[in-house]
């Protein structure tokens, strides 16, 4: 068998490639997700939220604390028992305690928003200053995912691709900081868990979106790069090398 015919079985067609791109990134953009608690995790996440503010408005600040925190408790040994990823069920069901301790350290119903408006604010600083200084937080996690180095970065494409999905994402979280935070500031309780939640699904949506179209740009163009490597010549040189 020649070794053009060699280099033929082993090269892929530009349908077989893009069909690869495709399945790998719909993995990549549903690991990603996983990781921070899926699609459940966003519903469940809303529910202390859904039962603190109209417990607190009706019985008081000690009773939302108490309820919010024993539907954290009852999800928590939910998807314990449905064998869920364990560490965002934890996060999550610990995100609900250290809310609710803010919220009674403050005296106030407020009190338990604090926790996610600053950390929005973290998060979009951390992201935003990601793509300032080229190392997208997108682009690591996929790496980190897929067990792949930091070759996609000699890629301009798919480093473009993955700035472009930390940035959607570092707007996303500056939104949910500047309305809550003005929310907060007006005393406005129930406008902020309307807030939580309404800034939850869908925005994670939209960024979810970014990220699964950056994911799927960067994988092509990883895919063009190596397929610009000469067939015929990637023999030889293993040959010179054995030699």
């Amino acid at each position: 068998m020649s070794r053009r015919d060699t280099a033929d079985e082993h090269s892929s067609s530009p349908e077989d490639t893009a069909s690869d791109a495709e399945s790998e990134s719909q993995f990549s953009a549903r690991a990603i997700l996983d990781q921070m608690g899926g699609i459940s995790g966003l519903i469940y996440s809303s529910l202390p939220v859904l039962v603190f503010v109209p417990v607190s408005s009706f019985f008081g600040l000690k009773w939302a604390i108490g309820a919010a925190l024993g539907v954290a408790f009852l999800i928590l040994v939910w998807r314990l028992v449905r064998r869920e990823t364990v560490q965002p069920a934890v996060s999550g069901f610990i995100a609900v305690g250290v809310s609710a301790l803010i919220a009674y350290l403050v005296g106030a119903s407020k009190g338990y928003f604090l926790l996610g408006i600053w950390s929005s604010l973290i998060y979009a600083g951390v992201f935003a200053l990601s793509v300032v200084i080229r190392r997208p937080v997108v682009g690591y996690a996929w790496g980190w995912v897929n067990g792949r180095d930091k070759d996609w970065r000699g890629v301009r494409r798919a480093l473009h691709a993955f700035d472009i999905a930390t940035v959607v994402w570092a707007l996303v979280f500056a939104a949910r900081f500047l309305v809550q935070n003005r929310l907060y500031a007006a005393d406005q309780t129930g406008l902020l868990g309307v807030a939580r939640i309404a800034m939850g699904w869908p925005l994670t949506a939209v960024a979810a979106l970014a990220t699964y179209l950056a994911i799927r740009t960067a994988q092509r163009a990883l895919h063009a790069a190596e397929d610009t490597v000469d067939p015929v010549e990637a023999p030889r040189a293993s040959e010179a090398q054995a030699d």
